[in-house]
């Protein structure tokens, strides 16, 4: 497995195995891995010749007083998951990589971004249609990998890749859950065993 930091490399990467006819496999995350991010590595692994994940804590998608800053960073157990999982390529870009000082572009999924989670969280999917738009532009991936978990956010990307005319192919995952039946999350780690 090759650990890249520059979006510039990575791109490069992508554009050699299309023109190769190599098929990618991508799935975006934002670290803190566990056996969901897992089951969607080993679908990637399975269904094209190489594999990319990305491991990315997105600050746009997160509003203010939320958990950006505490957010779980565990990279070097991320980086051994991906190993130990057949990923060909981990992406770790820092907020520099992506985002200039002065960005300005922001990608909006009208209606769709504000029901549901997107009344108390006005920005996240905004934050999150931006991102997957710039990783998407940067892997070039035939197909990405997201989990029904988060059910809106994969409608909305959906949405997204159909009007945006990305080359790339959304597929969603079954939810992965512990023994007690919650739903797999790396905010989970905030709970208490009574709040589970």
């Amino acid at each position: 497995m090759k650990i890249i930091k520059n979006s510039l490399q990575i791109q490069k990467i992508s554009m050699e195995l299309i023109r190769k006819n190599k098929s990618i496999g991508f799935v975006p995350t934002m670290g803190a891995l566990h056996s969901g991010h897992v089951s969607l590595i080993k679908k990637s692994v399975s269904q094209n010749d190489i594999t990319v994940v990305s491991v990315y804590v997105n600050p746009i998608q997160f509003g203010p007083n939320e958990d950006y800053k505490r957010y779980p960073r565990p990279v070097n157990d991320d980086i051994e998951i991906c190993k130990k999982n057949g990923v060909d390529y981990l992406f770790l870009p820092s907020n520099e990589t992506l985002y200039d000082k002065d960005f300005s572009t922001y990608v909006t999924v009208d209606k769709l971004s504000g029901i549901m989670c997107g009344v108390t969280r006005p920005v996240h999917f905004r934050g999150v249609a931006t991102v997957v738009s710039k990783l998407f532009n940067i892997v070039m991936p035939d197909r990405a990998y997201f989990g029904l978990k988060d059910y809106q956010q994969y409608v909305i990307i959906k949405r997204m890749v159909k009007d945006l005319n990305f080359r790339t192919k959304v597929i969603g995952c079954p939810i992965i859950r512990e023994k007690s039946g919650l739903a797999m999350s790396s905010r989970n780690t905030y709970l208490s065993p009574e709040a589970k």
